[in-house]
């Protein structure tokens, strides 16, 4: 009983602020212009709002985090991004990955919490998991790490630089990715992959020749 009580609050909880969220969405007539990815937690809000099973879906989820001790590493929100491209691709905004896909991910914030955010700092992760259709429009590889879950994009929510978290994150993986069979890579700007599915890394154009950590040559 006292579960089912937790689940009905906390379900009730996330009913009154997606419907505030979503009141707020509509009566603000610059919202599309401030918001122009759809994604942020205003726009994560109205989606509850208007589908009762990603309510619930989410509350699982956010379950499973705090089960596995991850839930205070990033906000749980940020986790159901799936791609920046998502409007180019006509696919879904936000999504929760299937629960069979749950335990990779716990391992990858497990290595963000333990070696990444001690170094660099807290970070907002804006991709997770994708489908396969929008992995594939997004110009993901077809076996993406993003597609079952292993895999987070973010970016640093400190004063980083692209050089400074080059080095640092090379250094972190160099100590601590085999140990975690994390991939890394990086894109433009300070956005970095981290994804726990195999010990790799990577640059820019997706190679692993073109990797900071493997040429030395940061920014």
């Amino acid at each position: 009983m006292a579960r089912e009580r937790t689940y009905l609050f906390e379900m009730q909880k996330l009913i009154r602020f997606a419907a505030l969220a979503l009141a707020a969405l509509f009566a603000s007539p610059t919202h599309a212009s401030t918001l122009p990815d759809g994604q942020n937690k205003a726009d994560y809000l109205a989606w509850l709002a208007r589908d009762p099973g990603a309510r619930a879906e989410v509350l699982s989820f956010k379950s499973y985090l705090e089960a596995a001790r991850v839930a205070d590493v990033v906000p749980t929100w940020e986790l159901v991004r799936t791609a920046s491209m998502w409007r180019e691709c006509d696919g879904p905004r936000f999504e929760v990955a299937p629960a069979a896909e749950w335990p990779h991910i716990a391992t990858t914030l497990a290595f963000v919490r333990n070696h990444v955010e001690p170094v660099i700092g807290g970070v907002e992760v804006v991709s997770g998991f994708r489908d396969e259709g929008l992995n594939k429009c997004a110009h993901g590889a077809p076996q993406s790490a993003h597609r079952h879950f292993f895999a987070i994009d973010m970016v640093p929510t400190g004063e980083v630089s692209r050089a400074g978290l080059m080095k640092s994150l090379c250094k972190i993986h160099d100590f601590r990715g085999e140990q975690y069979n994390i991939g890394l890579g990086f894109y433009s700007g300070v956005r970095f992959h981290v994804d726990s599915q195999k010990f790799r890394r990577w640059g820019a154009d997706g190679k692993g020749a073109s990797s900071p950590c493997n040429t030395g040559v940061f920014g």
